[in-house]
């Protein structure tokens, strides 16, 4: 059968898609319903670190009540599933962001990582279970932000993990061209540094789709 898909005024005639077979019919659905279980109870561990982790608190108040979306905050990484970097990363807390069997980490300045052997550091992102999600709020933690030139900041904590979301944090006192931000990081009027609580909401909404998009049992199966 084929779809019929309305664009600009011209239909375009596009063939529905149909698995090559039964059982990867079978491994889409299992897909769905494994993306549904994990976007539906998202379980942040939380790494607060500035201004920013004030807001990540409000998050959780009754006013905006992030419960009702399944995210429920844990104190160990073991049970968590979510990493959300809240404020400003420093080098002597980069180590503490993750953990590494065998050798220790030294930051020189910006963020550079230099290996020293055979000193253990036992931190939190690698203690988490796969899969995992880090999501980054505030400019401090995207990229340094106003620490950006500090000899003692790491610029954006994604030089240490890999960051799914990014929660942005425009300032308020300087003119901001919106339109150009991707959809994720897209808000309607600049919401100042820290972000409000609002903001990292909808981040976790973000993250949620990214996952319900997911297709891992499907890779795994056409291997």
């Amino acid at each position: 059968s084929s779809v019929q898909v309305q664009k600009s005024s011209a239909v375009v005639q596009r063939k529905s898609y149909v698995p090559s077979s039964r059982g990867e019919y079978v491994i889409a659905k299992l897909d769905d319903l494994v993306n549904w279980a994990r976007r539906s109870s998202l379980w942040p561990m939380t790494f607060g670190l500035a201004c920013c982790a004030v807001e990540m608190m409000h998050m959780a108040a009754p006013r905006y009540d992030m419960d009702r979306f399944g995210v429920v905050f844990r104190a160990s990484p073991r049970q968590a599933d979510v990493m959300i970097v809240a404020g400003t990363l420093t080098n002597k807390m980069a180590p503490a962001l993750r953990k590494v069997w065998g050798k220790g980490w030294e930051l020189g300045h910006g963020g550079e990582v230099g290996i020293i052997p055979n000193i253990p550091v036992l931190q939190v992102y690698d203690q988490m279970p796969e899969p995992r999600y880090v999501v980054s709020m505030g400019s401090c933690a995207n990229g340094g932000g106003y620490y950006h030139y500090s000899y003692s900041v790491v610029r954006g904590c994604d030089r240490i993990v890999p960051v799914d979301i990014y929660v942005p944090a425009p300032c308020r006192y300087h003119p901001c061209d919106f339109s150009s931000l991707p959809p994720f990081l897209s808000f309607s009027s600049p919401s100042g540094c820290p972000p409000t609580a609002e903001a990292l909401l909808y981040g976790i909404l973000q993250l949620q789709r990214k996952i319900k998009r997911e297709r891992r049992m499907q890779i795994w199966y056409r291997k």
